[in-house]
């Protein structure tokens, strides 16, 4: 005969039981936290990486004035080569360590024609064109042979950066309009290490002043993410 005044506690049985989630629920709202974790991750980059989307798009694509650039835009655009030169003091410098500046690269022999130092001169002037946004280039010659660079040139070579590099591995980096050379040419590379334009070989004072602009367009175009030094 049952007790009336035994609790519910004492029937087990009675006592409220709550469902499971299945197997099935468990992965699926996995694979759902999964999947928001990656949008938002992705949302972060984009926003991110807009600063530099946005430049690029402004001075690539929209282009209300209908101008034209003077150089020749490198497209895909190439990266630095995980190479080494030397400076002229003999130190070792890893090429890609050369990111995070503007750069305006020559490349020539050592013993420095006629060629070689008009396009060191221009280039000096180029970039000394630029006013406030100096700080943001460099001026890279690039050396292809061992050839001793003449004594006179020195004083002059002060602010710029100059390195021996194997020219096999500038010939598979750099490539010079069709019918050209390699030494031909001035070559712009971007702060993340990106060769992107080339300005046309033989370049005279009239030709360094377009390339002036096509380098004060970039400047201008990359002052919201790009600051001075690396």
């Amino acid at each position: 005969m049952s007790d009336p005044h035994r609790s519910e506690a004492d029937h087990p049985l009675g006592l409220t039981v709550y469902d499971l989630p299945s197997p099935n629920d468990v992965l699926e709202s996995d694979a759902r936290r999964t999947a928001m974790g990656r949008l938002r991750m992705l949302l972060v980059l984009l926003v991110c990486a807009a600063p530099v989307v946005a430049s690029y798009f402004t001075y690539y694509v929209v282009r209300p004035d209908g101008r034209r650039n003077f150089g020749e835009l490198i497209e895909p655009s190439r990266a630095l080569p995980a190479a080494s030169g030397l400076s002229l003091a003999g130190q070792a410098v890893s090429l890609p360590d050369l990111k995070g500046q503007w750069l305006l690269v020559s490349v020539a022999s050592g013993g420095c024609d006629e060629e070689c130092q008009r396009n060191l001169y221009l280039q000096r002037q180029v970039l000394t064109g630029l006013g406030k946004d100096r700080p943001r280039t460099e001026w890279v010659w690039l050396i292809d042979d061992q050839k001793e660079v003449p004594a006179a040139l020195l004083p002059g070579l002060q602010e710029a950066t100059v390195l021996r590099v194997d020219a096999h591995q500038l010939n598979q980096w750099l490539v010079p309009a069709s019918g050209h050379a390699i030494r031909e040419h001035l070559y712009v590379v971007d702060p993340y290490g990106q060769w992107m334009m080339r300005f046309p070989a033989k370049l005279d004072t009239e030709g360094a002043l377009k390339a002036k602009r096509d380098l004060e367009r970039l400047l201008r175009a990359s002052a919201s993410w790009d600051e001075a030094g690396r």
